[in-house]
């Protein structure tokens, strides 16, 4: 994977080598930010000449200033700082991080402006960015495929808040981590990340303190999973049900549940997919990555709360003994199922998880994230994931989530107009509802499968994979639901 900086937090010393990086707002004596690196105004002339103005992300840049100790000096702004939010430092961050990524060593003089979180946020920002997924570039003559040399980089933050500042990374990183750990398995290929190498990617968070159970094929069989087990056999990997238990909570509190659509590969089944883009669907698991990436933040910061993330592995495969469309399923719930379409199979996975997770845990809460539906891209485009929720409270607290983390989501309608949309001649209901409001009806049909217990769906086909590039990710795979479902977990349990 890619060579991730190492960042650490110190008093205020002088700079003696590696590249000064500073923060200035709008307005800001940049002579007086650079302070004696200065020199002889050289930092401050620059900056005239090149009419900056601490504009957010604008970068000054000034290489091998005479008389300097450090070999290059950067400054990076900070818009109107005073109203700079969490978002906005990590963004500025990311930016920084751009600008300086060649570099060994930066150390970072933020100024009076940031606070721990400010800082917390700053380097978070900084890792996210750095982040690549190279693993399978070939190495030759020192360089990787992109024909960039791997630096091992360290930033060294100083600050007289140096001490509250390293409490807010641990949280910030440890967030941080999930969401890399996310974008990881969305960008791995189908033939290295199957159904049981996703299931043992789970077991290495019980290093965490994450109790991990994965069922297999034959205890979903006894349980009656016929939705999520149809899907499964036209492949010839096995199925898996990851379930992933934090602990963090009081021992009376019910979980807050997350469920994950996993599935490795999705050819569309015997309805299968036009061949343009199908490579994309190896991300057809983004659902599932950021369930793994909360869980691993979750327990990386040692979130008060009690958690349970369940997973439904499969792959979707057009085999002699794949499904048809016209097949009948039982689900775990008793309900049966006209499967109209095989490409509508990640709600057939999830219809099972949620019965499961809803039956088992008796959660007080329930979140299921999915690259479900094309037609929430057309609805929303990338910049928003999709909301649909039987609860009010719930969707709320995500929406405020989203607006604070960053990753937005949109509430759309549900009702009975919908769900009548998706009954059957033949059994209690069919699998798609036509090619008007599909996301919609791919809720409602979701919603036949949690009961009274408040729930939300995220709709996530838009904002997982081939996300547009932004100042903290360059990835195909965003690690997008992470950062969001965590804030949510922190406001509302943990707050």
């Amino acid at each position: 994977m890619s060579m991730l900086p190492t960042i650490t937090f110190a008093k205020p010393a002088p700079v003696k080598k590696g590249a000064a990086l500073f923060v200035a707002a709008e307005g800001d004596d940049i002579g007086a930010v650079v302070g004696e690196l200065d020199g002889e105004g050289v930092v401050a002339r620059a900056a005239s000449i090149a009419e900056f103005t601490g504009k957010a992300k604008a970068t000054l840049d000034v290489l091998a200033p005479a008389g300097s100790a450090a070999s290059r000096i950067v400054v990076i702004g900070a818009g109107k700082a005073d109203e700079a939010g969490e978002g906005d430092w990590r963004a500025i961050g990311g930016a920084a991080r751009a600008a300086l990524a060649k570099e060994k060593l930066v150390t970072l003089s933020p100024g009076e402006a940031m606070d721990a979180e400010a800082l917390a946020a700053f380097a978070q920002g900084w890792l996210l960015r750095a982040y690549r997924f190279d693993k399978y570039k070939t190495v030759k003559n020192g360089k990787n495929g992109n024909g960039d040399n791997p630096v091992a980089q360290k930033l060294v933050i100083q600050t007289d808040k140096a001490s509250a500042a390293r409490k807010a990374w641990e949280d910030a990183e440890a967030v941080a981590r999930g969401v890399m750990l996310a974008r990881d398995l969305v960008n791995e290929p189908a033939n290295m990340l199957g159904t049981v190498e996703f299931a043992d990617r789970g077991k290495a968070l019980e290093a965490l303190g994450v109790e991990v159970d994965v069922l297999d094929g034959e205890q979903m069989e006894k349980l009656g999973m016929g939705a999520l087990l149809g899907v499964a056999q036209g492949s010839e990997r096995p199925p898996r049900l990851l379930v992933m238990k934090w602990n963090g909570g009081k021992s009376k509190d019910k979980p807050v549940a997350f469920v994950g659509k996993g599935v490795v590969f999705d050819t569309g089944g015997i309805s299968i997919k036009p061949a343009g883009g199908m490579e994309d669907m190896k991300g057809d698991m983004g659902g599932a990555g950021a369930v793994m990436g909360l869980m691993h933040a979750l327990a990386a910061r040692k979130a008060k709360v009690n958690a349970v993330g369940l997973i439904g592995l499969v792959e979707n495969m057009p085999d002699g003994k794949a499904q048809r469309p016209g097949d009948i399923v039982t689900s775990m719930s008793g309900q049966t199922i006209e499967v109209i379409n095989t490409d509508a199979e990640g709600r057939l996975v999830l219809a099972d998880v949620l019965t499961y997770a809803n039956q088992t845990f008796e959660p007080r809460a329930m979140v299921n994230l999915a690259t479900l539906t094309g037609a929430i891209l057309v609805a929303l485009g990338q910049e928003h994931a999709g909301l649909f929720s039987n609860d009010d409270t719930v969707a709320e607290g995500l929406t405020k989530a989203g607006e604070a983390s960053g990753e937005k989501v949109w509430r759309l309608p549900m009702g009975p107009e919908y769900d009548k949309l998706i009954d059957s001649k033949f059994a209690d209901m069919k699998n798609v509802g036509g090619r008007n409001a599909g996301s919609i009806t791919a809720a409602q049909f979701l919603k036949r499968f949690v009961g009274d217990t408040p729930w939300a769906h995220l709709d996530v086909a838009g904002t997982a994979m081939a996300s547009p590039a932004g100042d903290f990710n360059q990835s195909w795979a965003s690690g997008y639901g992470v950062r969001l479902l965590d804030r949510w977990v922190r406001d509302v349990y943990e707050g």
